[in-house]
């Protein structure tokens, strides 16, 4: 997944009015679809911990739905009324050339967070009882998707936000309808062998389980749209809209797997030695991810990446080679968050997650506070490093919350419901 967005940032630079359109994907429409899609990014982490038996399975899919509903019909409401207008522009400060092409990019957008859910939820069931190598393949369908409506958009030259919010739906779609398929072998078989049995969280058990899950990433997503309304308040918005979704593309390519880590850590993480292991492992891989991040970051390498491989026109390469460093720590504070939000899930002690990201968001809204107010030349900059900080404190807390209250020492979940 980490490559899909460099790979849509590379044929919308492609495409006529490469800054305009640039902008309007990485500035407007996907902070706002993440936004949106946020309280269903942690289904997979709940499907991998709750979908136990076939009871349990049918309960969390009804929540499912109804969250998934939920959020496309507020999709609906700003992408297809005048809240559009009357709420997202004024709210964002969008530049005027910008309005109409976010605008259309974010209607096409509009089956990408039902398709999340679904897809991560039955990703999440997958994993539960070992059928991993059905999410990787999903994720090769929904690479080659991308690659062929990138390819049909780039032949008829179609503007690019609508072409990268296509791509993201249609490509998302794809994966959904492959992990159904593939789980339905788990769910007439292992799933059905479980017996029905306590482990069954359902009603408020439910619910106090998820909303801090949820709240997770909603907090940490809503910076994407608050950073963009900060850039826009600053000077050379355009410009530094234009650089965030190529910058923010390469960064998520390295950090990518430190997200999945921690399903991974959910699964194994049931004994002590276990989490030395996973402890362990996020150290040395973060390590190296974080390595391969500088080295993408030394002029020449990163001249090649932003100007020869993504495409962009020569003051977006200069703008994207000065800030790049700023995120070193990023991939290295990712794989320690997994394991740490792994260790919390399985312990039950969710709401000890939304904690630090509210760390996270108030770290990074003061920093954009800061930025906006002392008005540097690139509100760009100023976005990486407060992202860069938030993490930082994120990770700390995290850490806090997990020596403090013994969790890297308790043997299974149970102790902790």
């Amino acid at each position: 997944m980490g490559i899909e967005l460099p790979m849509i940032s590379s044929v919308v630079a492609r495409l006529p009015d490469q800054t305009i359109q640039l902008a309007a994907f990485g500035g407007v429409v996907f902070p706002l679809a993440l936004l949106v899609e946020a309280p269903v990014i942690m289904m997979l982490a709940a499907s991998t911990a709750l979908s136990t038996n076939a009871e349990a399975y049918q309960v969390l899919k009804r929540f499912m739905m109804r969250t998934a509903l939920v959020m496309t019909l507020l999709h609906v409401a700003f992408a297809f009324t005048p809240l559009y207008d009357l709420v997202l522009v004024p709210l964002l400060d969008m530049p005027e050339e910008v309005i109409e092409p976010a605008r259309m990019g974010f209607m096409l957008m509009l089956p990408w967070t039902w398709a999340i859910a679904d897809r991560r939820f039955h990703q999440g069931v997958l994993i539960r009882f070992g059928q991993r190598s059905a999410v990787a393949v999903g994720t090769g369908v929904r690479l080659i998707t991308t690659i062929f409506v990138l390819f049909v958009g780039w032949m008829i030259q179609i503007e690019g936000a609508l072409l990268a919010g296509a791509a993201l739906s249609v490509s998302t779609i794809s994966e959904a309808i492959y992990a159904r398929i593939r789980v339905r072998p788990v769910l007439h078989g292992a799933l059905l062998e479980n017996p029905i049995n306590s482990r069954v969280v359902r009603g408020r058990a439910l619910w106090k389980f998820y909303i801090p899950l949820a709240m997770t990433p909603f907090l940490q997503l809503a910076m994407q749209p608050i950073g963009a309304a900060g850039i826009d308040r600053m000077p050379n918005a355009v410009t530094s809209l234009a650089i965030w979704a190529p910058l923010s593309g390469l960064v998520f390519f390295c950090r990518s797997p430190g997200v999945g880590y921690n399903e991974v850590v959910i699964g194994y993480c049931t004994r002590p030695e276990s989490r030395r292991a996973l402890r362990r492992f996020a150290w040395m891989m973060g390590g190296a991810f974080s390595g391969l991040l500088a080295l993408l970051s030394l002029p020449w390498i990163a001249q090649i990446w932003f100007g020869e491989i993504i495409g962009l026109k020569p003051k977006l390469v200069e703008l994207g080679l000065t800030n790049i460093w700023i995120a070193l720590p990023i991939p290295l504070m990712t794989f320690l968050q997994s394991y740490y939000q792994g260790v919390i899930v399985n312990a039950h002690r969710t709401r000890f997650i939304t904690e630090s990201v509210a760390i996270y968001a108030l770290v990074t809204l003061v920093v954009i506070v800061v930025g906006v107010w002392s008005s540097p030349p690139h509100g760009i900059t100023v976005v990486m490093v407060a992202t860069t900080l938030g993490n930082l404190a994120q990770t700390a807390w995290l850490w806090l919350r997990c020596t403090s209250h013994g969790l890297e020492q308790q043997r299974s979940n149970t102790q902790n419901e």
